[in-house]
């Protein structure tokens, strides 16, 4: 293995070649192995051939744009980490993204702060892809649905979190989650009818070191909301103003019947 397999790899995917050697000079000094893809249907060819440990993806490119590669390969079930680069900064543009990758920065950028976001995204994706070490991995002679049972390590209503496939489901349908949102969901869920503040939400799920502004949690509730909506109502994560945050339990618990959730899912897959 040489030095450069050594690095993790980030595939650059933007249109303008100045770009993409700006952003492989910084690449390189900060300790990744860069590659490059100039159009969508070459950066899902690149994922195809070899996946990378996380993608810069511009939105705006001709053909094929960011948001269509990002859709395509998150229904294909690829989970490696995406951050979105762009120029666009409308807070529905953000909403909208966050939906299907793990970061959002706009245009024109810190790199000091770009490398600062790459190092956070991978480190919550290595977090939520390790095995849990709970009890319940371990095989039990009570059989695979004891099993199953066991591996629910929370639920509160109709939402499940299992730890050991680091995933959240509303009756068993699970939920298409980034890295980031299913530890900010996690967070809301073990702390179900207990408001909590930005600040607090931050020092959970943020690292320390995380330079961004407070602002980015409304985003992420924005777009949790967007993805609820369907399963469990509107109203599951209130907002307090002047306080914070807090997870409805009751509204977590509304009613519903296996096959209107999968359903709403599917419909909200298609817009």
């Amino acid at each position: 293995m040489t030095a450069s397999d050594a690095r993790p790899g980030v595939l650059i995917v933007d249109d303008e070649p100045s770009i993409r050697e700006l952003l492989s000079v910084a690449l390189r000094f900060a300790g990744f192995t860069p590659r490059f893809a100039a159009d969508g249907d070459h950066a899902l060819a690149e994922v195809a051939r070899d996946a990378p440990a996380l993608i810069l993806l511009d939105i705006m490119m001709p053909g094929l744009d960011g948001v269509a590669v990002a859709r395509r390969l998150r229904e294909a079930g690829s989970r490696v980490p995406i951050i979105f680069l762009t120029a666009k900064d409308q807070t529905r543009d953000k909403v909208r993204g966050l939906e299907l990758a793990d970061d959002y920065v706009t245009k024109p950028f810190s790199m000091d702060e770009l490398i600062a976001r790459i190092q956070a995204v991978m480190r919550r994706a290595a977090l939520a892809s390790e095995p849990s070490a709970s009890p319940a991995s371990a095989p039990t002679a009570a059989g695979p649905a004891a099993a199953q049972a066991a591996a629910i390590t929370l639920r509160v209503g109709r939402m499940e979190l299992d730890e050991d496939r680091c995933r959240i489901s509303v009756l068993g349908q699970p939920l298409e989650l980034s890295p980031t949102e299913y530890q900010l969901l996690g967070y809301l869920m073990e702390n179900a009818n207990r408001v909590v503040s930005k600040q607090q939400i931050m020092s959970a799920v943020w690292p320390p070191w995380f330079s961004g502004d407070a602002s980015i949690v409304e985003t992420y509730i924005s777009s949790l909301r967007r993805k609820l909506s369907p399963l469990t109502g509107p109203h599951t994560i209130r907002t307090r103003r002047g306080f914070g945050y807090v997870l409805d339990a009751e509204q977590a618990a509304s009613p519903g019947t296996r096959e209107e959730l999968e359903r709403a899912a599917r419909e909200g897959r298609r817009r």
